[in-house]
Parts: structure tokens; sequence; C-alpha cells
């Protein structure tokens, strides 16, 4: 049973590598179609991260007049403090030498 299984698996794995051999390499990409893609790719992520933002300061509001409405103190939002950006790597010094033994 075990025999067959591995069988199995290496036709299928070979069968999907000669499949794979097959596909045609992607056509090169024109430069300016290019621009235009990434041109476009800026303008649909700008226009989320302002979605976004506005979508976070609709539900900020909502929370805040439900706390509101239901006579609960509203709490001070938390700082949000980004992590210090870590420390250039020293340049590597050199080892110190054992002291030489005595004869």
């Amino acid at each position: 049973m075990k025999s067959a299984k591995i069988i199995l698996v290496a036709a299928l794995a070979a069968f999907s590598l000669s499949a794979l051999a097959k596909i045609p390499p992607a056509p090169p990409v024109d430069p300016k179609v290019a621009e235009e893609k990434a041109a476009k790719d800026k303008a649909v992520a700008e226009k989320t991260k302002a979605d976004q933002a506005r979508y976070e300061d609709k539900a900020v509001t909502n929370f805040r007049a439900n706390m509101k409405k239901a006579g609960k103190p509203i709490p001070k939002p938390t700082p949000v403090v980004a992590p210090p950006a870590p420390a250039p790597a020293a340049a590597a010094k050199p080892a110190v030498a054992a002291p030489a033994a005595k004869k």
C-alpha cells in the first residue's frame, strides 16, 4: 500500500512539473503601461487610506455617542508610541587576545 502511494505521488509530481514547464514566459512590460498602472495603484492606495481613516473616525464617533447615551464615562484614548528605530550595528570590536602562557 505504501509503495502504491509513493508511486502515485511521484507520478503526480512529474505530471505537475511537466505542465509547469509548458507555461510560456510573461510578455515584456511596456514602460508606459507600467507607469500608468503604478499611478493607478497609487491613487487606489490613497483612496483606500482616506476611506479607512474616515470609517475609523465614524466608528469612534459612534462609540462615544453610545457611551454618552448609556451614561458611561468615555475612556481617554491611549497614545500609540512608535517603537524606537534599531541602533546601527556597531563596528565589530577585535577580540581580546588571551595572555600568553608562562613557560
